[in-house]
């Protein structure tokens, strides 16, 4: 009963805040966000009252196991926009954006840390430097393929976007098992030079064989369901066996193996989209369904966020150098390699804003270096929290703003708007002085 009533109390009051920031021209996803902030432990669950609310974290992480099929149905959305005849055009740009950027990123935050290190020696060491600069080459695509949904986003930023934030999953993997290691070395002296390299790309490339194999057997089998409902069930079943799957993690003598579940996901909806001819109306209904899930999960995901790093003076110095050193990398970074790949030049100027938000895929490194560093993963995790918290409620609006001005959300054509208007006064209604969508 109580793990019901929180799980409806988040998703009503999520959904009508959204209709008090819809007034203000915020995305959906901001809204969610800010409500998971104010039910969740650190405001109104102080109240104590069950079911109003999230009164510990411990709460919040009873429904985990939503946030875990809510993300796997984003990275499959995610996926599904890799198509073969699309990547033909955008396929060279995407690659050569998300490498770069990501590398970008992190040589970037390298830099301003460790001329931080070097001004203030006892406000944080070289190896945490190492280790935030690799975690600053992530991106959350859940934030960004929400504002592209809400808003129908469509063109020239769009198309190299969804790709760039795909790949950015893969690079930001490989990019942070080398520095980690690199920062573990520094800090005990050896480091296993073959796990280093070994492991990440193993990641890589075992998840990428797993999601190909079910969404081959999800391409086979849907051919013999005829009935919406019936393909419908196929794959949301395909979509959480999938997210089961990736859980799963192997070890082969000194070595441990794992798969990402963002990636796994990823490739099962772009083995979908590519061969299956009925993808595009099967993803329509799948998205039906997984709707109320993933509010959930931006709910739950602002609930996670926790305020007491606000106490540390050095947690708000360091997080501060970080956000903006990572911001200025992943801005310059997209627009120098959009250059190197010929990209238009609305690509150029607006992509790198779009890459800001941050979330998942971070949060599971910081745990990494947390558990394995000691103190210094305790400032690591502190650090990477107190950004989290910012990209996650200021990325979602930034990404609208740069599409909005790309000209990829385009405003309403007035004649909708009339006939919207005209059917509200029709109806008896009241009609709201702008439509927002």
């Amino acid at each position: 009963m109580q793990i019901l009533l929180l799980t409806a109390f988040a998703l009503f009051a999520g959904l009508l805040m959204t209709r008090l920031f819809v007034k203000f021209h915020l995305p959906d996803v901001t809204a969610y966000l800010v409500t998971g902030v104010l039910i969740g432990p650190c405001v109104l669950g102080r109240l104590g009252v069950p079911g109003l609310g999230f009164r510990t974290f411990d709460e919040v992480e009873s429904l985990s196991l939503i946030s875990d099929v809510a993300l796997g149905f984003i990275a499959f959305a995610i996926g599904h926009e890799f198509r073969m005849s699309a990547l033909k055009q955008t396929g060279r740009q995407a690659t050569i954006i998300g490498i770069l950027q990501a590398v970008t990123a992190t040589v970037v935050v390298d830099a301003a840390l460790i001329a931080t290190h070097f001004a203030m020696p006892d406000l944080l060491s070289i190896p945490v430097a190492i280790t935030l600069g690799a975690i600053a080459a992530a991106t959350a695509p859940a934030a960004t393929l929400m504002v592209v949904r809400q808003y129908k986003a469509k063109g020239p930023v769009t198309d190299v976007l969804l790709p760039v934030v795909a790949l950015d999953d893969a690079v930001g993997l490989v990019v942070f098992a080398v520095s980690f290691g690199i920062a573990q070395s520094m800090l005990n002296g050896t480091v296993n030079t073959t796990a280093l390299i070994l492991e990440p790309v193993m990641e890589v490339l075992m998840s990428l064989v797993l999601g190909g194999a079910v969404g081959f057997g999800l391409t086979f089998l849907e051919r013999y369901f005829h009935s919406h409902r019936n393909r419908n069930a196929l794959i949301v079943g395909s979509v959480v066996l999938t997210v089961a799957l990736s859980q799963l993690s192997f070890k082969v003598g000194p070595f441990e193996f794992g798969f990402s579940s963002l990636l796994v996901c990823m490739m099962l909806g772009t083995i979908f989209c590519n061969f299956c001819p009925l993808s595009d109306d099967l993803m329509l209904q799948a998205d039906r369904w997984s709707g109320p899930a993933i509010t959930l999960f931006f709910v739950l995901s602002g609930s996670a966020l926790q305020f007491e790093v606000f106490s540390q003076p050095s947690v708000i110095l360091i997080g501060a150098i970080f956000i903006v050193a990572r911001s200025l990398g992943k801005y310059i970074g997209a627009r120098f390699s959009a250059e190197l790949a010929h990209s238009p030049e609305v690509v150029k100027k607006y992509l790198g804003i779009t890459l800001l938000p941050q979330a998942g895929v971070a949060l599971g490194m910081c745990t990494t270096a947390y558990r394995v560093m000691g103190q210094e993963g305790v400032l690591i995790r502190s650090i990477v929290l107190f950004s989290v918290l910012i990209y996650e409620l200021i990325g979602p609006s930034l990404t609208k703003m740069a599409l909005t001005r790309a000209g990829d959300i385009k405003t309403k054509p007035k004649e909708i708007v009339n006939r919207r208007q005209t059917q509200l006064k029709e109806a008896g209604k009241p009609v709201p002085a702008k439509f927002d969508r």
